[in-house]
């Protein structure tokens, strides 16, 4: 089983005349990990970090996110101003595996974008529900986690609302357990679904999950998790 490697992420957030806006970048095609997909900036946390953090797991995430955002994007965040969103941490079937905190942030004022060509070859500021339409036809790419933090963002109208939803509740902990059946969309099952422990997503009872049919993917979420 692959090691699993400490990791952080940011999603930035702007307000927009049509409404919310966040930044996803999409990783070059050619990566072991992830490749062509539309993601948030982050990446793994260095050992400086985490010696600077005192053994600090969530500290030491903080810098690599505000980091990684620097390194990936050219935008400077403060990692004090990084609020803990969610933590997730990739299913064992993935060749490679992060345990990764997922933070948000107001993008700073000046947000223009800047990626390195290399291991981030674009950038779109984009409305969260468009993003999911381009999703779902097939325009763009992504992962589990940045699906499910695209459909909650998207009931959100701007930033003051997505920080103060954050302020209210704990921090989700998602350990998917995917469950793949020829012929059927692949299931990820998150905790709190009665599915979760045994694996059989037919099983009856609440479901906290994402059901992933080509260009018909879907988050339910029975009230497991506050948004």
């Amino acid at each position: 089983m692959a090691e699993i490697r400490p990791a952080a992420t940011v999603i930035l957030l702007r307000d927009a005349p049509d409404g919310l806006h966040t930044l996803l970048l999409r990783r070059n095609s050619a990566l072991g990990f992830a490749a062509g997909a539309w993601v948030f900036p982050g990446g793994r946390v260095d050992q400086a970090e985490t010696e600077a953090s005192h053994g600090d797991a969530l500290a030491a995430a903080r810098l690599a996110a505000a980091r990684e955002t620097l390194e990936e994007a050219q935008l400077h965040v403060d990692a004090g101003t990084l609020h803990y969103y969610a933590h997730w941490t990739t299913p064992p079937v993935m060749p490679k595996r992060y345990a990764t905190w997922f933070f948000a942030a107001r993008a700073p004022e000046e947000h223009a974008v800047t990626v390195d060509g290399s291991e981030i070859d674009d950038h779109l500021w984009v409305r969260p529900v468009e993003a999911l339409e381009r999703q779902r036809r097939e325009e763009i790419e992504m992962m589990p986690p940045t699906f499910v933090t695209l459909t909650e963002l998207a009931a959100c109208r701007d930033v003051d609302e997505v920080l103060a939803r954050i302020a209210r509740r704990e921090p989700p902990v998602f350990e998917p357990n995917f469950v793949i059946r020829a012929g059927l969309p692949t299931v990820s099952l998150y905790f709190g679904d009665d599915a979760y422990v045994s694996g059989n997503p037919d099983i009856e009872g609440r479901r906290h999950r994402m059901v992933m049919a080509r260009g018909a993917w879907a988050y339910h979420n029975d009230g497991v998790v506050s948004w």
